[in-house]
């Protein structure tokens, strides 16, 4: 069965880090391209940051530029996303996305594969 684990969410301070995992079980990452998602309440589904299947090419969104890092390790087929200096708006549900292509999407649609979700909260 192909499926994608995201884990590494909880709550945490304002300014504070996380680090979320995304691990495929049942299919191998080295041919897809990674998206991370968030989801908060009453909003829609938003692009956070993507890397490209060979880790060569990545993209942020604006709001998480210079806080957020997505890397991969393909050898344990696994994508990752620390998140620093988090913000009260960083709250959401993150969700992790396998695409086969090369170059990553900031569009939901684009993904074949869905991880089921992580909470992040951050408050004080």
């Amino acid at each position: 069965q192909l499926q994608l684990v995201e884990s590494g969410g909880g709550l945490v301070q304002p300014g504070g880090s996380l680090r979320l995992s995304c691990a495929a079980s049942g299919f191998t990452l080295d041919y897809y391209a990674i998206g991370w998602f968030r989801q908060a309440p009453g909003k829609e589904r938003e692009g956070v940051s993507c890397i490209s299947s060979s880790g060569g090419s990545t993209n942020y969104a604006d709001s998480v530029k210079g806080r957020f890092t997505i890397s991969r390790d393909n050898a344990k087929n696994t994508v990752y996303l620390q998140m620093n200096s988090l913000k009260p708006e960083d709250t959401a549900v993150y969700y992790c996305a396998a695409d086969l292509n090369y170059h990553c999407s900031a569009l939901p649609y684009e993904y074949d594969y869905w991880g089921q979700g992580t909470q992040v909260t951050v408050s004080s």
